[in-house]
């Protein structure tokens, strides 16, 4: 299931990538055990060359990046001298020649790659390496909540399945506001009281009421999701995301969206 939720966020990220610059391919992925990455998500490729490559840190642009943990670019990706070049053959297929690659790095750690790029070999301006670099700030700010609420909040044991409990609300808090059949929906979410109320505190927080709403999206950032992500799951705009997030903050006393389900798990109101 995380596995899942974080090929949602960098898919998402690469198609902002792509509007916010007009990029013709972008593409991306995350690191596996060890110092590969394999190129897990593509958007305008017209071959199936680059999907599934796999990238070991220092070899090609992508593994510099990885090796130096800084964006890289190239002008004209076949010729250039400052990269290796093992990946030639799936660029050159893919007809690609200017090409940046921007880190996601999660404290102090590279934890994937996303690459923009184009069939000229042009110059990447500054607009495309901020784009780029907003992209991966994106995903970078998935990665870190997840970590942080497994660390914080995970209980010793039996651990695993906590998390499972957790995804599982998640899920069904999105999913209940779609069903039609108004007694579904409320058996839906008379399971979801439930969860929250299984896993609550021994001394949980009195006065912590929120909307359902605000329910909803706080369960979409404890999975991980950046608010642009929980907006598309969701069925919202991205502004109502963040007026509903603020409102349970000010509830919660909470300044950050980590605190806010740290806060939220305390008051019973989050599994």
């Amino acid at each position: 299931m995380s596995e899942m939720v974080e090929a949602v966020e960098l898919r998402t990220a690469l198609l902002r990538l792509r509007r916010a610059t007009g990029l013709p391919v972008v593409f991306g992925g995350l690191l596996q055990e060890g110092r590969t990455m394999r190129i897990a998500e593509l958007s305008g490729a017209v071959t199936p060359a680059l999907s599934g490559l796999t990238i070991s840190a220092g070899s090609g642009l992508g593994g510099k990046c990885l090796a130096l943990s800084r964006p890289c670019a190239v002008t004209d990706y076949p010729s250039s001298r400052h990269i290796t070049h093992e990946y030639d053959a799936p660029v050159s297929a893919e007809g690609l020649r200017a090409v940046i690659a921007v880190p996601v790095v999660v404290r102090r750690k590279v934890r994937g790659v996303l690459y923009g790029a184009l069939r000229e070999s042009l110059p990447i301006g500054e607009r495309v390496f901020d784009a780029a670099m907003a992209a991966a700030r994106d995903v970078e700010q998935a990665l870190a909540v997840r970590d942080e609420v497994r660390q914080l909040l995970a209980p010793p044991a039996p651990g695993p399945s906590w998390e499972e409990v957790r995804q599982a609300y998640g899920e069904l808090r999105e999913l209940a506001p779609k069903v039609l059949d108004p007694e579904l929906r409320a058996r839906l979410l008379a399971v979801c009281g439930r969860l929250e109320t299984a896993s609550a505190s021994p001394a949980p927080v009195p006065g912590v009421a929120l909307t359902p709403r605000e329910t909803d999206v706080l369960a979409a950032v404890a999975s991980g999701a950046t608010n642009a992500t929980a907006a598309e799951r969701l069925g919202l705009r991205p502004e109502t995301v963040k007026g509903y997030l603020r409102s349970a903050m000010r509830k919660l006393g909470a300044h950050t969206r980590l605190e806010a389900v740290v806060a939220a798990r305390r008051a019973g109101v989050l599994p």
